[in-house]
Order: C-alpha cells, then sequence, then structure tokens
C-alpha cells in the first residue's frame, strides 16, 4: 500500500523524454525502459579478482551495468574473464588509444566508452566502429568539461554549455556517417548549473539515450548532495536513461545513493524504503541508531517495500498509515507496531530491532511469492 500510483496524483507524475532504445548487453537502455544505474570499479582492471570481488558487490547493491577502465594492454587482456564472471553487462572505459577498443570489442565489452574524435584518423574511428558492430557493441560518447576540445575552449573560451553540446554533437555525426546508431550520449561536468543546462539543450537536440552524471562530484556526502541536485533536476525533468553517482567513495555506495534518487522520484523501487525523523527530545528511543542499524541489517532485501521509524506519536500515526510496516515510540520503552498502516501491537524497547528484522523480512517474503504465483 506505500508504493503508491504516480498516476493518481497528477502533481506527482514525470513525462520521461522520448527517446530511441539501444541495448548494452542483455540491458535496454532508453525508450520506455526502467532507468539504468550504473557505476565504475576502481581497481586495476587487470588485477582480474579484486575487480570481480567489486563487481559482486555492486551487483549485489543493484547495480545494471558497470564500467572498467582499460587503459593499457594487460587490462584488455583481464577484460574477457571479468565479462563472463560478471552478471551484467560491462562497459569498456577507452581513452585516446583505439588499439584498446579493438581489443575490448573482442573481449566481449558490451559498450565501448569512447570520443570517437579523441582517438586519431578517420581509418582509427572506422576500425572501432567495424569491431564494435562485429561484436554487437554499443558506445557511449563520454564529452566531459575538463577535457574539451582545444579548437571548442579556444572558440568559447571556457567550457560552457554550448561547447558541451558542440562536442557532442561533433562525435555523433562521425558515428551516425559510418551508420552506427547504438550509441548513448553523457555530457558531464563537475558544475551542478553547466551539466544541466548542457544536458537539457542536448535532449532537445537528439533523439538518443542520454546517460547522466555530475563528474568529480565529490565525497560521499557532498557528492551525494550534488548529484541528486543535477541528476534529480534533470531526472525530474524527463531527461535521462542511465544515471552514475560520481563519488570519491566505494562504487557500492554510488549504485546505493542512484536508487536512493531513484526512488525519492518514483522512477525505481528496490528495497526497504525508510521513512524516519530527524529525532528531537520527544522521542521514545534512540532513533537515530536505530535506523542506522535497521539499514545495515535490512540491506540484503531487495524486495520494494517501505518502514517509516519515528521517535514520538506526533506524526508517527500518520506516517505508518502510508508504509508497509512502522513503528513509532511510547512511553515505558514501549512502542506501537503498525502492519499495512495498522496499529497492530507493542513490542519492548529491548526487542524492537530484531522484531522489526524479522517483520520486514517476512513481508518481503509474502511480497515475493504473491508475485511468483501471479506470475
Amino acid at each position: 500500500m506505500s508504493e503508491h500510483n504516480p498516476g493518481l496524483r497528477p502533481w506527482r507524475d514525470i513525462e520521461r523524454r522520448t527517446s530511441r532504445q539501444i541495448m548494452v548487453g542483455n540491458v535496454p537502455v532508453g525508450g520506455d525502459a526502467p532507468i539504468a544505474v550504473q557505476t565504475m570499479t576502481n581497481t586495476l582492471t587487470s588485477d582480474v579478482k579484486a575487480t570481480v570481488d567489486q563487481i559482486r558487490r555492486c551487483e549485489d547493491a543493484g547495480v545494471d551495468i558497470i564500467r572498467v577502465s582499460c587503459p593499457d594492454v594487460e587490462s584488455t587482456a583481464g577484460l574477457k574473464q571479468i565479462v563472463r564472471a560478471a552478471q551484467v553487462p560491462i562497459v569498456a572505459d577507452i581513452h585516446f588509444h583505439y588499439k584498446r577498443a579493438l581489443e575490448a570489442a573482442d573481449a566481449g565489452a558490451a559498450c565501448l566508452r569512447i570520443n570517437p574524435g579523441n582517438i586519431g584518423s578517420a581509418e582509427r574511428v572506422n576500425e572501432v566502429v567495424a569491431a564494435a558492430k562485429a561484436n554487437g557493441c554499443s558506445i557511449r560518447i563520454g564529452v566531459n568539461a575538463g577535457s574539451l576540445e582545444k579548437d571548442l575552449l579556444e572558440k568559447y573560451g571556457e567550457p560552457c554549455p554550448e561547447a558541451l553540446i558542440e562536442s557532442a554533437l561533433d562525435h555523433i555525426k562521425l558515428l551516425q556517417d559510418r551508420d552506427f546508431h547504438e550509441f548513448k550520449v553523457a555530457v558531464k561536468a563537475s558544475d551542478v548549473f553547466l551539466a544541466v543546462a548542457a544536458y537539457m539543450g542536448l535532449a532537445d537536440a537528439v533523439d538518443c539515450p542520454l546517460h547522466l552524471g555530475i563528474t568529480e562530484a565529490g565525497g560521499l556526502i557532498g557528492g551525494t548532495v550534488k548529484s541528486a541536485l543535477g541528476i534529480g533536476n534533470l531526472l525530474w525533468a524527463g531527461i535521462g536513461d542511465t544515471v552514475r553517482v560520481s563519488l570519491s567513495a566505494e562504487p557500492e555506495e554510488e549504485v546505493r545513493v542512484a536508487y536512493e534518487i531513484l526512488k525519492s522520484l518514483g522512477l525505481r523501487t528496490r528495497g526497504v524504503r525508510v521513512v524516519s525523523c530527524p529525532s528531537c527530545a520527544r522521542q521514545g528511543f534512540d532513533v537515530i541508531r536505530t535506523v542506522q542499524t535497521l539499514e545495515d541489517r535490512l540491506s540484503h532485501i531487495k524486495t520494494p517495500l517501505s518502514l517509516s521509524v519515528l521517535g514520538c506519536v506526533v506524526n508517527g500515526p500518520g506516517e505508518a498509515r502510508e508504509t508497509d510496516i512502522g513503528v513509532t515510540g511510547g512511553g515505558k520503552g514501549k512502542h506501537m507496531v503498525y502492519l499495512s498502516g495498522v496499529t497492530d501491537h507493542h513490542v519492548e524497547d529491548g526487542d524492537m530491532v530484531d522484531h522489526i528484522v524479522k517483520l520486514v523480512e517476512a513481508k518481503a517474503a509474502e511480497i515475493e511469492a504473491g508475485v511468483s504465483e501471479a506470475a
């Protein structure tokens, strides 16, 4: 009952931009496909075990697509094993060295992240496009305000939305001239205003899928805020088909933050959505520590459901009516538990966390069983 249908509330509707659809491995991107969550490994790609271990953690967090850097031949040599071990499509990140793109395509990469104009002659572009076609690879054009072409910086004087858009259109033309259309595009910047303006301008100019990101956003807290503002602004406007939250943090944290942004806008649902108060002197239990513990202990739940954790009875009952499971702080160490929005029973303070975990796990199992029966 907690996941309300946005269609019943027009003020919550988001009309997504219409884009054509491409495939990144077995993941559809664009069109009416769910917005895909991406991240990037930070291990040496040549260290296959470390890279696969990190990919596993990201898969557990719900990632849809993972990018790995391929700066040298040792990286592309390990890529074949990584692709075989991964359960999600792998994007090979290529800069300048066109041979790495050829090797990555042959190694089974589902997508090549490359700027066609940065890899040299027309013949080299031809070779990369031919390799992508032969291996069923898509391509992501990745324009970045920090690495714009020299002629565009001279033309515009500084990175600006017009420069990012022109760079993207130049790279797109190189692919379209070679009858290659399986591509998506990003125009990233670390400045939120610059990135949002560039994406909005590009969204009006092309029909290809767009990959969203605020690049070099910062650490876990600062980068989350910047990403939520920039990516959230674009998603709210209906723009965006894949998302990568760039943080100076482990990649699985990027995945979790991306899902929180998407869940806040009703665009993806995964795991437990926690509604909790900031706590105050009215609280009947330690809300902050309780929420931290519950989030940690419920991180394995993938089924979408909602949990409200409120310290007192002022807003607690109202929030509990809107969630699958709720708990409201009471007096003398006894707290009220709500199931499907209805008051159900009390729980003692010392038993509360274990009790809530069991209720959530049982509810998730019930939902999954219902889905299986319906299928």
